[in-house]
């Protein structure tokens, strides 16, 4: 059979799959400007501080704001906050809020509120986290105006501030006092767009409508920062796990954008006249195995070293991307290739993937056979194929592997829990990241290694998280430079996690959509529709 026969053959089944998961607008919804997009994974936490889970991500920066935003230069520039000041030793910043500010409740945002979501935000936040070592204090000065006060000099704090992975999303403050051992389910902020709790429906659709009362700002957007312009009246998120059927929606009009196609389609789709497909991170993304610290076999350093052995990245990302264009044949970076923190220090023995210092490392570090629970993605195509790889090569050096599938959003919610793998946990799953966040030591939130403050996994290296705190205070260039590569040598060592290859993750819309920004997340302000 044809390769081109049995496109067809999919779309057409795609097409009449569609029919019936993409109902037609009701007549109130067909006289506004509506973005159909079908996103990556089902919505079901809206908290960003208690998930790192994109697609929670990025409902945060439709409903919310930040006081910070990154430019295209990896930047921070303003963005909620008017004017500031830094005192001339360094200890001290004054922000005042740009007037105008209001929640979608009709309530000012206030230095109270500002206080709480900085507080709730930097308990869980590897770059908050750093940020609070030298805090000394952070005070509100009046309503719209509030200050960081430091202990010792600290360089870095716009950049936390303005951190573009998961910042510091403002909430109300009513919201932002609930500990962050508990998530929130309020979705009220002061960003461009609204989330329609009532339409929501997980499993289905979630719908976001523009802010009347957002004000913008007055610079053109760039990246993250700039002017937040909401044109569209309405954007719905549909979430289909079926991607033959969302490729089929697309070509017919049905869906307008789709957010996350897998790569295998990219030339497909830039062979259509009809069809946008555009790189929105010029990083890239990085794919990365996440170990569980806290339970054998993984709680040993040796047990990930072995595991590093068997990781081929050439055959992960053939499996993932397919088209050579779309990945790097090999990254041994911890901070992405392409950016100012890229080197290859330790990561040699992934170079030469070796089976028997797999065994053998197995062996020292106590592994007699127990079962390997690896989560797999039935949603997630990349990670999908990826972890098939993987399981492939933990099986030819003779794991005793358990592989049980879940959608995207359980896998999430199932990779919090700390309980032994045989008790409902985990040992392994594989996920993604990118951006200037990830090109971090302090940014990069699946490097940080703090033990019980860490994201799941749980990664707890002391030795690395002084190398990082050294990196911090290094005076120049230079000098951070060389730390930097003392921090990544310890980090294959202890290994928070094993990258296995960086690749670029278009997206594609229909030629009546403009204005899609290559902010490194997909964004709906400045997308318009004809």
């Amino acid at each position: 059979m044809s390769k081109t026969l049995t496109w067809r053959r999919l779309l057409l089944a795609g097409a009449m799959a569609c029919a019936a998961l993409l109902p037609a607008a009701r007549p109130a919804e067909a006289q506004q400007k509506t973005l159909r997009a079908v996103v990556h994974a089902d919505l079901k936490i809206l908290d960003s501080v208690w998930t790192t889970a994109y697609i929670t991500q990025r409902h945060s920066y439709l409903v919310y704001d930040t006081l910070f935003s990154m430019d295209e230069t990896y930047t921070p520039r303003p963005q909620m906050v008017g004017e500031y000041k830094i005192s001339d030793d360094k200890l001290t910043y004054t922000f005042t809020l740009r007037p105008g500010l209001t929640f979608h409740d009709g309530e000012k945002v206030r230095s109270a509120d500002v206080i709480a979501s900085l507080t709730r935000w930097s308990t869980r936040d590897p770059a908050g986290q750093k940020l609070n070592e030298f805090l000394s204090r952070l005070e509100a000065v009046d309503d719209t105006t509030f200050r960081i006060v430091l202990k010792e000099p600290y360089s870095l704090v716009l950049e936390t501030l303005g951190k573009a992975g998961i910042p510091a999303f403002i909430q109300p403050e009513r919201i932002a006092r609930t500990p962050a051992t508990e998530q929130i389910t309020d979705p009220t902020g002061s960003g461009p767009f609204i989330m329609k709790k009532d339409e929501w429906r997980p499993g289905n659709r979630v719908v976001y409508v523009r802010n009347p009362a957002y004000i913008p700002r007055n610079e053109p957007p760039n990246f993250l920062s700039g002017g937040k312009v909401a044109k569209l009246d309405r954007v719905e998120w549909r979430y289909i796990p079926d991607n033959n059927t969302t490729l089929s929606a697309l070509m017919a009009g049905e869906i307008d954008y789709f957010e996350a196609p897998p790569l295998d389609f990219i030339r497909l789709l830039k062979d259509n006249s009809d069809i946008t497909v555009l790189n929105i991170d010029k990083l890239g993304v990085q794919g990365l195995i996440r170990m569980n610290s806290l339970h054998p076999p993984f709680n040993e350093f040796k047990a990930r070293q072995a595991l590093m052995n068997l990781i081929d990245q050439e055959q992960m990302m053939l499996a993932v991307a397919g088209d050579p264009s779309l990945f790097l044949k090999f990254c041994g970076a911890f901070f992405m290739c392409g950016s100012e923190n890229e080197t290859a220090i330790g990561s040699e023995p992934m170079r030469k993937h070796d089976m028997a210092q797999a065994k053998a490392l197995f062996a020292e570090a106590g592994y007699k056979g127990e079962k390997i629970v690896v989560l797999y993605p039935t949603d997630r195509p990349q990670y999908a194929a990826a972890t098939t790889v993987m399981v492939a090569a933990m099986r030819k050096a003779g794991l005793n592997v358990d592989m049980p599938a879940a959608d995207w959003s359980t896998i999430n919610a199932r990779r919090a829990r700390k309980d032994a793998p045989d008790k409902g946990g985990w040992n392994i799953f594989i996920t993604t990241q990118g951006g200037s966040d990830a090109a971090s030591p302090i940014g990069n939130v699946w490097f940080n290694s703090t033990c019980e403050r860490a994201n799941p996994g749980w990664a707890c290296d002391p030795e690395l998280m002084g190398l990082v705190d050294k990196w911090l205070r290094a005076p120049d260039p230079a000098s951070r430079k060389a730390r930097l590569e003392e921090i990544q040598a310890r980090a294959y060592v202890s290994l928070p996690y094993i990258p296995f290859g960086q690749f670029f993750q278009p997206i594609a819309f229909r030629k009546n959509v403009t204005g899609v920004l290559a902010a490194g997340v997909p964004v709906y302000w400045n997308i318009d529709k004809k």
